[in-house]
C-alpha cells in the first residue's frame, strides 16, 4: 500500500459546526468538492452502513459509513466510480481546543504513491473550502448578543 495521507487543521468554530459541516447534506453540498467550478450533489445517509455520493461534476465518489460517533469522529470507505481499485477509508477525528476545533484527516488504502498526492491534492483545497464556510458561519459578536 502506499502512504496515508493526515491533514490536520484547527478550525474556527465548535465541535458540533465542524461535525455538521461533515454530516448534513445542506453543508457538505457548500464546500465537499475542491473545484468550485463544478456542480456538487451530495446524498448521505449518516449512520454506520449507510451509503453516501458525491458528484463533483463528472467525478463521483461513494461508500459506507464504518464509524459515526457524534461529535468526535466520523469513519467512511471512498471509492471512485469507474475503477477497479478496492476502496480507501476516511477517518475524521474531531477535538475541541481553544482556538475551535481540531479535526484530523487520515485518508488510508492507496495502492501508490501517485495516488496518495493526487487524493492530497484534492483534499487540500477542499478542507480550505470547508475553513471558508465555517468562517463565514460565525456570529459577529458586534451584531449578536444572543
Amino acid at each position: 500500500m502506499g502512504p496515508d495521507i493526515r491533514i490536520e487543521r484547527v478550525l474556527p468554530a465548535t465541535i458540533r459546526k465542524v461535525y455538521d459541516a461533515w454530516t448534513r447534506v445542506e453543508l457538505l453540498t457548500q464546500w465537499y468538492c475542491p473545484n468550485p467550478d463544478l456542480e456538487l450533489k451530495v446524498q448521505a445517509d449518516v449512520r454506520v452502513g449507510g451509503d453516501y455520493v458525491v458528484e463533483m461534476g463528472p467525478h463521483i465518489v461513494r461508500g459506507t459509513y464504518l464509524e459515526v460517533e457524534p461529535p468526535y469522529r466520523l469513519a467512511f470507505s471512498w471509492r471512485w466510480d469507474g475503477t477497479a481499485d478496492e476502496p480507501t477509508r476516511v477517518q475524521v477525528e474531531l477535538a475541541e481546543v481553544p482556538e475551535g476545533t481540531r479535526m484530523l484527516l487520515t485518508h488510508t488504502g492507496f495502492e501508490t504513491d501517485e495516488d496518495a498526492a493526487n487524493h492530497r491534492l484534492g483534499w487540500e483545497p477542499e478542507l480550505g473550502r470547508l475553513a471558508g464556510l465555517l468562517n463565514a458561519q460565525q456570529p459577529d459578536p458586534a451584531t449578536d448578543r444572543g
